[in-house]
């Protein structure tokens, strides 16, 4: 049912198997002292032949049950099944549930980034404005100065000059900062619409394998499963279930992922002083740890093409323009694959 590129977690690395390493170590602890407290018994009775070759008889019993592949997959089975009755107790493992509490988390997170987007966009515009008021007044006091030359004013030359330099100083720095905050702007609107694509795909697959989840569990009995897998036969709920929980990790990573951008985000547009031009370095510094890293899930392979655009003077941002919903390719849902 999962794709072959599918790394599903084995049992031990889930909640149930948490609970069944605990159980399991209380098993042995339990089996331990059982054994400890009856092993005197046991040799006196052994010394009688027809008890001896009983206990014998029950040994190889025990020894053939855990050599045999088929048994041994059964008491797994039923294991496990227990294990994750147990833990469901207590825990949310069921998949399709875990994935609509995602649902709801992508929907607090796109409202939050929505409201990140528009609070950089104005943050952009004014910093815009901002260095385009400090060309003007280079290009004023260059021409100052060149009058001032003209009429052999030196004190007025040597003043405008200056503050024309400071003026260029000052622009070089708030370019610096303009395309780090282009590289934000780009990044934030790309997570969010493929953040809008992902949160609908989820709630297809919820829709579709809902009622495919209902229809194979009314199909299945404990008997029939355990009869399937002394046959040999894979469980269907158990690979359709694998397949879900793969989904749910996939989601998790990136909404993850979303979640920390933000972060990265709003600590840098939150040391942003735009009245002086000045910015905290840390705040850029975790910016430019997440360019450099490798991958991003959300993006792809879209991150460095953003980079790219962002540090491409030719490329000029149209902050006017809408967040868009893009289109599925092919009318395929990202997550399809993962039932095949």
């Amino acid at each position: 049912m999962a794709n072959n590129n599918l790394k599903s977690k084995s049992f031990w690395k889930r909640p149930e198997g948490v609970t069944g390493a605990l159980f399991l170590i209380l098993l042995l602890i339990g089996g331990g002292f059982l054994l400890s407290s009856v092993i005197g018994p046991l040799l006196i009775l052994a010394q009688n032949t027809v008890y001896l070759v009983i206990m014998l008889i029950a040994l190889s019993g025990l020894i053939y049950l855990m050599l045999d592949p088929k048994m041994r997959a059964l008491i797994g089975y039923g294991y496990k099944s227990v294990m994750r009755w147990i833990t469901g107790l207590f825990v949310r493992i069921d998949p399709i549930g875990i994935l609509k509490s995602y649902i709801e988390d992508l929907q607090d997170n796109l409202r939050n980034m929505n409201k990140q987007i528009n609070k950089l966009r104005g943050q952009m515009h004014q910093l815009g404005e901002i260095i385009h008021k400090n060309k003007k007044e280079i290009r004023n006091n260059l021409e100052l100065a060149s009058k001032a030359k003209e009429v052999d004013n030196k004190a007025m030359v040597v003043l405008k000059s200056r503050k024309a330099g400071r003026l260029r100083d000052s622009n070089m720095r708030l370019d610096v900062l303009y395309k780090k905050m282009e590289v934000l702007y780009r990044v934030l609107k790309k997570m969010y619409e493929n953040s809008e694509i992902m949160m609908e795909d989820i709630k297809d697959q919820i829709e579709l394998k809902e009622q495919e989840r209902k229809a194979i569990m009314a199909s299945t009995s404990a008997m029939r499963n355990a009869r399937n897998i002394i046959q040999g036969d894979k469980d269907k709920k158990a690979m359709f279930d694998e397949a879900l929980e793969a989904i749910a990790d996939d989601v998790s990573q990136k909404v993850g992922e979303m979640e920390r951008f933000m972060e990265v985000s709003a600590s840098f547009m939150d040391s942003i002083d735009l009245q002086n031009g000045v910015f905290e370095e840390e705040g850029l510094e975790m910016l430019e740890k997440w360019e450099n890293e490798s991958m991003s899930l959300l993006l792809g392979s879209e991150k460095k093409t953003i980079l790219q655009q962002a540090n491409d003077d030719t490329d000029v941002l149209d902050l006017s323009e809408p967040i868009k919903m893009p289109e599925r390719v092919g009318h395929r849902n990202q997550y399809d694959n993962f039932f095949d």
